[in-house]
């Protein structure tokens, strides 16, 4: 199989933030459910495991799918035990992909204004495909 197409095809229509909170990871899903009135929550099933000098990484995925319409968000974390899910952006503590309808760019300017005023929250960044070296670490 061709997995720069299965990439592309994973890839197509969303959009990706990064983000610096230096929180645990449900200690942030927590604070993003209270402050957005959302239902973030930890599904198992598309844990991310890497295997890197003969240890196996476990990465979190937390998943909200919105009421209306369906664009499904994923929170990931980057880090687990000193490995990176995305070791280009050793800096990112969290991963925010947006998936499965159209986002508008007024959409994701006010998602990442609401993240940027949150405690705790340091840094909200957009991040553009071509940047992300390690996109098959994404794919659940």
């Amino acid at each position: 199989m061709d997995n720069s197409l299965m990439v592309e095809e994973f890839f197509d229509g969303t959009q990706l933030m990064g983000i610096v909170a230096p929180l645990k990871n449900y200690q942030f899903c927590w604070l993003i459910n209270q402050a957005m009135q959302v239902d973030f929550r930890i599904n198992i099933d598309l844990e991310i495991q890497l295997e890197k000098k003969k240890r196996k990484y476990f990465f979190s995925i937390y998943e909200y799918a919105e009421p209306h319409g369906s664009l499904i968000h994923y929170l990931y974390s980057n880090q687990f035990d000193g490995e990176y899910l995305l070791p280009e952006f050793k800096h990112l503590d969290y991963l925010w992909l947006m998936k499965g309808d159209l986002i508008s760019g007024q959409t994701v300017e006010d998602l990442q204004k609401t993240l940027r005023s949150l405690p705790s929250v340091q840094m909200v960044m957009e991040l553009s495909g071509d940047k992300i070296k390690n996109k098959g670490h994404l794919i659940f």
